[in-house]
């Protein structure tokens, strides 16, 4: 039979019941049947509404230096900064006063230095003091600032007389006793008579006098202590020179 159900007589057959929508969202609905959608391009086009976020104002707070930052790490890096800087400090003092280097011209200070050896020039020693007898000194002769270092061994000091008789050396009348190697002195070169030293005069003199060019020769002379460079102290090359240097 037509629009029978298997199973069930057609009198148990429940007829379901329509819900009643409001009118309102009838009306609802039929409008967004009937009206165009936009494309699917255009929907992605359709800009969201910015939100303004407040700018936030930055502070030491949020660094939180209480828990990111001890008071003892604060301590060891200030005492590795002083360390460094005191490495700094003592290397340049070290190099300024201590290893400024010169080079030797000439045999005259055979045989404790030769021709070509490079030495240390002690520059702090003589500020606190003057030159001794015997000492080795650097300097240039009469303050010309053209010439080469000369290097020679200290022999009259300020104020005393210096006077050379028979290649023998006299210092105030009494003969130098001088417990180095030294050669006999030939030349005399201006040194004819006593030569009074002034308050800040030096006479020098090298070891190998026969080769040397010092205070007996004009264009050298007595040395002031104002050219005085500083004393030689050690030998750096070469290396088989290499060493403190004996006065």
């Amino acid at each position: 039979m037509p629009g029978r159900i298997r199973g069930k007589r057609p009198d148990k057959i429940k007829k379901r019941k329509k819900k009643k929508l409001p009118v309102d969202q009838i009306e609802q609905k039929v409008r967004e049947k009937f009206e165009p959608k936009p494309p699917k391009n255009e929907l992605k086009t359709i800009p969201r509404k910015k939100r303004k976020r407040p700018k936030k104002r930055w502070s030491l707070k949020d660094l939180d230096l209480e828990n990111n930052i001890s008071i003892v790490k604060v301590k060891q890096l200030g005492i590795w900064i002083l360390q460094i800087a005191a490495v700094i400090l003592l290397a340049f003092t070290f190099v300024w006063y201590f290893g400024q280097r010169v080079s030797t011209v000439g045999d005259s200070m055979n045989p404790v230095l030769e021709n070509g050896d490079v030495v240390f020039v002690n520059r702090f020693v003589y500020n606190a003091r003057f030159p001794k007898r015997g000492e080795i000194i650097v300097f240039k002769p009469k303050g010309n600032e053209n010439s080469h270092y000369y290097i020679k061994r200290v022999i009259g000091r300020p104020g005393e007389t210096v006077e050379i008789i028979e290649g023998k050396i006299y210092i105030d009348g009494e003969k130098l006793e001088e417990d180095y190697q030294v050669s006999e002195i030939s030349n005399v070169g201006i040194v004819t008579e006593k030569i009074k030293l002034g308050e800040d005069e030096f006479f020098v003199l090298g070891d190998d006098r026969e080769k040397s060019e010092d205070s007996r020769m004009a264009d050298v002379g007595n040395v002031k202590r104002a050219h005085i460079y500083g004393k030689a102290w050690f030998v750096v090359s070469p290396f088989d020179h290499f060493g403190f240097i004996k006065d």
